[in-house]
């Protein structure tokens, strides 16, 4: 799934808590999962803006050498514009787009 096309709310947003808790009948347990979704999200566009930057990196020991590239500088704002993490989390939630299992609820079986 890319993150970059969910689209999800870039500031504050209230939600109902009941919508939210409807899949486990648990609001603790709902935001558990939301949020390791949110850590995953999170260090997928990590991983994909460090590449990106790489590509502009340069390995000189000379401070007095620094280029303001305009590339890297529209990338990184690409990223600072993206829903943060946990909006996108909330999002794939309460669309069901996250898979979710009981794991005591399947040792009982």
């Amino acid at each position: 799934m890319d993150v970059k096309k969910i689209k999800a709310p870039t500031s504050t947003t209230t939600y109902n808590r009941n919508a939210i808790d409807q899949q486990t009948g648990n609001i603790y347990e709902a935001i558990s999962v939301i949020a390791r979704r949110a850590e995953q999200i999170n260090s997928e566009i990590k991983k994909e803006l460090i590449e990106k930057l790489e590509e502009f990196a340069t390995y000189n020991d000379s401070l007095e050498e620094i280029f303001e590239n305009k590339e890297q500088i529209e990338v990184s704002r690409f990223y600072e514009r993206l829903p943060k993490p946990h909006a996108l989390a909330v999002k794939e939630w309460l669309d069901d787009k996250i898979y979710y299992r009981n794991t005591e609820e399947d040792a009982k079986l």
